[in-house]
């Protein structure tokens, strides 16, 4: 590998090259664009292309493409070579600031919830000046918002966008109630960590729900699993090593700020985390952490997993969310200092994300559903689906005395004696670390820890930031033009902490007493199912918070109600008619092939033995196996006339719930007499690889 400092971002067109590429006057035009927010002005647009299109070439770009987000939950792009004609027959490579501005993709052959009918076609692709443009696979790949014809948001990044500048414009003007005149900018940060599984590729492709789904939907546990704790942090192992290498490699050419690397929980499972950036820039990073983990993993023979529980019985995968706000001036609005009950900045923008996470619960539920999540949150492995912040008992303290007007006893920092001299005396934390909380405070920001590991991460800040801006512009409405700021901001926040202080809980997030006590006592939501987020997005405080902070219009809300109940339901569909086809086609020919083989056994020992005692074991396992045989026929069919009736009712609301209660439970029902059919069938039989090959073959 070369060195590291060498190749970091050397496939990007960064601020270093626009820097030495690009006149004085434009760069500085450019500049302002992306550290202020500016319009971007288009004179500058043909010098910026002249120059992009030259390094791109000089690193072995041949086309160019507007890299988008739309709501599919992956990438898009469509290629574009440099190349025009010249009069003598020849061709130049040419590339304009119009190219680079404005793309033109087909708007209607992407979600777009209504928004595109099949006959109105045109959308388009604005360039993203505040993300660096990158080369990847021979291509010029410029980051880009995607519309409609209509101006209509088709896309993530839109409103990704929209919500950044909505929580930056409502958070200066609560820095400057402070005082704090020279804050020209609130940006937020996010350093979102990434879990995914790695098996061999030859293994994958014995397994059509792997292929069509990307999780196992047959499997029956191995003897071994998780128990003894000894993959996470593990020695990592050679082969996974090496894809790990060659993804750090890869990921630093792009800008991609990858860091740590470790075995997770799971076997066969891992996690890479980032140092975290500029929100817009960080999803951007995350999309592609996902791509290239692919596209590295098969030149190892191996396949990437990132569906959030790919596994039944172990840990699923997911990808926690590090957010936080600073300014341009360099100060984190989230970091408590030394005295945290004095520090009244700190505890209104602290008091903000209390109350719009408490408010906006169900928004932020609904950022991160999806079916294949629904698979893994509240599963003992992830955060429960309701949603409680965990502040730690320092800060819940400093919260309790500010709520009561009374004294903040706060302790001093504990030192750490682990009791031998040789080791290094420590500072203890503030605050412990909970894993099992949804919303976590760790210092100096928050882990929204309830991504699955497949989410783009552009619609749960989206909603953060906006859920968070809302509360920001009630407390300056409240504010500017206080004749008494200190009282009144005292009182401000006491009120605050009153209403909303029941999102808070520093307990155990698995127990089942928890869920109790959360719904029946606290009034928190648990909305367990996709199904039953998405009618939240729909609700008049919700819509009106996100159009009055025009994050989306009321078209671009229904749009993504319909195209998330559309996916909900789609994505169900396929599993369970490959559940239908797998059990046809694979498991009970198996079975059959084994209870033949049986027979044939029998019948040898019979005429050998004579008499009715002869082939007890098999007489016995061709029963079970029969009768398992019979069941696995009954649940397919089952299944199948379920599925039937859900695709004569379309995608919304009512087809939606019918998928969560009738399909889910068929597909239950089909998987249970198939794993135990595993257990009984000679391996030799079994017509695609258990989990024990999966999950324990990569050396």
């Amino acid at each position: 590998m070369e060195k590291v400092t060498e190749i970091f971002g050397s496939l990007v067109f960064d601020d270093r090259v626009m820097k030495a590429r690009l006149s004085t006057e434009t760069y500085h035009s450019l500049k302002r664009t992306i550290k202020e927010g500016r319009s971007l002005d288009s004179k500058v647009a043909d010098e910026v292309a002249a120059a992009m299109k030259e390094w791109a070439i000089e690193k072995g770009a041949t086309h160019f493409t507007h890299w988008f987000q739309p709501m599919t939950g992956v990438t898009a792009e469509k290629h574009d070579s440099f190349i025009s004609p010249a009069p003598d027959g020849r061709v130049i490579m040419e590339f304009s600031g119009k190219e680079l501005i404005k793309g033109e993709p087909d708007a209607s052959s992407f979600p777009s919830g209504g928004l595109r009918a099949t006959f109105e076609a045109r959308g388009y692709t604005a360039w993203d000046p505040t993300s660096y443009a990158f080369v990847k696979d021979h291509t010029l790949c410029i980051p880009t918002a995607f519309c409609s014809y209509g101006g209509e948001a088709l896309d993530k990044k839109t409103p990704l966008l929209r919500s950044m500048e909505a929580l930056n414009k409502q958070a200066l003007r609560v820095l400057k109630l402070f005082g704090n005149e020279d804050v020209k900018r609130v940006i937020t940060s996010v350093g979102p960590e990434q879990e995914y599984f790695l098996i061999d590729r030859d293994q994958y492709e014995q397994r059509e729900d792997l292929k069509l789904t990307g999780r196992t939907l047959f499997g029956a546990m191995p003897s071994k699993g998780q128990e003894l704790d000894d993959h996470y942090f593990g020695v990592i192992k050679p082969r996974v090593l090496s894809f790990m290498e060659d993804l750090n490699e890869e990921l630093w050419k792009l800008g991609v700020l990858a860091k740590t690397e470790h075995n997770e929980v799971a076997p066969s499972q891992h996690e890479l985390a980032p140092i975290y950036s500029t929100t817009n820039v960080a999803t951007d990073h995350n999309q592609l952490t996902m791509e290239i983990m692919k596209k590295v993993a098969l030149r190892h023979n191996l396949v990437c997993l990132l569906h959030e529980k790919p596994f039944a019985g172990v840990n699923g995968s997911g990808k926690h969310n590090n957010w936080s706000m600073g300014t341009d001036t360099g100060v984190n609005l989230l970091t408590p200092g030394d005295t945290p009950h004095e520090n009244a900045q700190f505890l209104t923008f602290l008091c903000a994300v209390i109350e719009a996470v408490d408010r906006y619960q169900d928004l932020l539920r609904l950022s991160v559903a999806t079916a294949e999540n629904d698979n893994r949150l509240g599963a003992n492995e992830a955060p429960p689906a309701v949603i409680s912040i965990f502040l730690g008992d320092e800060l819940t303290e400093v919260l309790k005395s500010l709520e009561n007007d009374t004294p903040y006893d706060g302790t001093e920092k504990t030192v750490m004696k682990l009791g031998v001299h040789v080791l290094p005396k420590f500072f203890r934390d503030t605050t412990d670390r909970n894993r099992t909380s949804p919303f976590a405070f760790t210092g100096n920001k928050f882990e929204f820890r309830m991504l699955g590991s497949s989410n783009s991460i552009a619609t749960c800040n989206t909603i953060l930031n906006a859920a968070v801006a809302d509360v920001l512009r009630e407390y300056a409405d409240a504010l500017e033009g206080s004749a008494d700021f200190n009282t009144d901001l005292h009182k401000l926040l006491q009120k605050s902490i009153k209403e909303h202080k029941r999102i808070i809980f520093n307990g155990n997030g698995y127990d089942d007493s928890w869920i109790d006590e959360a719904v029946n006592k606290r009034g928190l939501l648990n909305l367990r199912t996709t199904a039953d987020a998405y009618p939240v997005l729909l609700e008049k405080k919700n819509v009106d918070m996100l159009t009055s902070l025009k994050i989306y219009s009321e078209s671009e809300i229904k749009a993504r109600y319909e195209i998330g109940l559309e996916n909900y339901c789609k994505r169900l569909n396929i599993e369970g008619r490959t559940m239908v086809d797998m059990a046809r086609r694979e498991i009970l020919p198996a079975i059959e092939t084994y209870v033949k083989e049986l027979s044939d056994t029998y019948s040898a020992k019979a005429a050998v033995v004579g008499g009715d005692g002869a082939g007890t074991f098999e007489k016995k396992r061709i029963a079970t196996l029969s009768a398992l045989v019979d069941e696995i026929d009954t649940k397919a069919d089952q299944l199948e006339d379920v599925l039937n009736t859900y695709k004569s009712m379309g995608d919304g609301q009512e087809a939606a719930n019918y998928v969560r209660d009738n399909v889910l439970d068929g597909m239950t029902a089909l998987r249970k007499p198939c794993d135990e059919a595993e257990t009984l069938t000679s391996q030799k039989d079994w017509p695609f690889p258990t989990y024990e090959k999966l999950l324990f073959t990569v050396k």
